[in-house]
């Protein structure tokens, strides 16, 4: 288990927005949900304060702040997707309520930016031939959802 883990401020939406992460990635649950024992700035007694969870193997904390702070695109989470059946499947359950936009990124219904990426993408951009990576990153920049199919065809030209 990693020593540090992300925390996503919501303001009464923790559990709800754990629920529905965990409901999208294998290797994930709900660990612990804690309640607050006094009324506090963030909820009245006996409503959820912070909710535990393991996300594709990661630990992250979803906390009921109270206030809603809107998250930015300083901070995403990247998904390494295996093929473009994971790719779809992800960006699809994700866009779900939230909104789509541009390289692969979308903002989910609670407003948190996420990167769903194939695990090829990388190996493409590294490639030693320049123009063969410039293809690539030049087809990528037009791409709102990433096509693994159109991403090779750039790099193959």
């Amino acid at each position: 288990m990693s020593k540090i883990a992300p925390c996503l401020w919501f303001a009464h939406e923790a559990e709800e927005a754990a629920k529905f992460y965990v409901s999208l990635f294998p290797d994930s649950r709900i660990d612990h949900v804690q309640k607050n024992l006094v009324d506090t700035p963030a909820g009245k007694a006996d409503q959820v304060l912070v909710v535990g969870f393991t996300l594709a193997g990661q630990r992250f904390m979803a906390l009921n702040g109270g206030t809603r702070f809107e998250f930015t695109h300083a901070i995403s989470l990247e998904v390494d997707c295996t093929d473009q059946a994971e790719v779809d499947r992800l960006w699809e359950g994700l866009a779900d309520g939230g909104a789509i936009e541009q390289c692969g990124w979308l903002r989910d219904r609670y407003g948190v930016s996420w990167q769903i990426v194939p695990t090829v993408l990388s190996k493409l951009l590294a490639d030693p031939d320049p123009a063969e990576a410039a293809r690539v990153m030049q087809a990528l920049m037009q791409m709102v959802k990433l096509d693994v199919t159109g991403l090779q065809a750039a790099y193959h030209g």
